[in-house]
């Protein structure tokens, strides 16, 4: 047990101890799509999902989402964000609302799963905005693009 990190000498898990961590600038960006078919692009697009405003309410949801990342992901820290920006936009070549979460903090531990969580939630919101109109909507793609800060340095995907 004493190669994984979120387990003590007993084998009970545990929250990793970050206080003799350095603070430093911390930077995660997340990005994840929602496949829908051309109605439902349209009702998006438009403006004429009853529920209202699907990429407006997703946005805010997904905002409130990275905030709440350490209550829905047991081991996560909470972390005072420093900022979160979400941007939601229809790519009608995927025929999909493309998802991007970007998150900051001045920590001792990253916020990748805050930019996570941002863009999961803000796809189920749109998933639930969209339900009534199509059921066979897909969720994925969903994946760290960026990270910077911390002792690891710097990640990027590679496309």
């Amino acid at each position: 047990m004493k190669d994984f990190t979120h387990f003590d000498e007993k084998g009970c898990a545990r929250m990793v101890d970050v206080s003799f961590k350095d603070s430093t600038d911390r930077l995660a960006v997340a990005e994840g799509y929602v496949y829908v078919n051309s109605q439902t692009m349209n009702l998006i697009r438009t403006g004429g999902m009853k529920k209202g405003d699907v990429l407006t309410v997703a946005q805010i949801a997904g905002i409130m989402g990275a905030k709440r990342t350490p209550d829905l992901i047991p081991m996560c820290h909470t972390l005072a964000l420093s900022g979160v920006d979400l941007e939601l936009a229809l790519d009608e070549d995927k025929s999909a609302v493309r998802i991007e979460a970007a998150v900051k903090c001045n920590g001792r531990t990253g916020v990748e799963m805050e930019a996570l969580t941002a863009v999961s939630v803000a796809a189920l919101t749109v998933y639930d905005m969209c339900k009534a109109v199509q059921k066979n909507m897909v969720i994925g793609g969903i994946r760290l693009l960026h990270k910077s800060g911390g002792v690891h340095g710097v990640y990027s995907c590679d496309e």
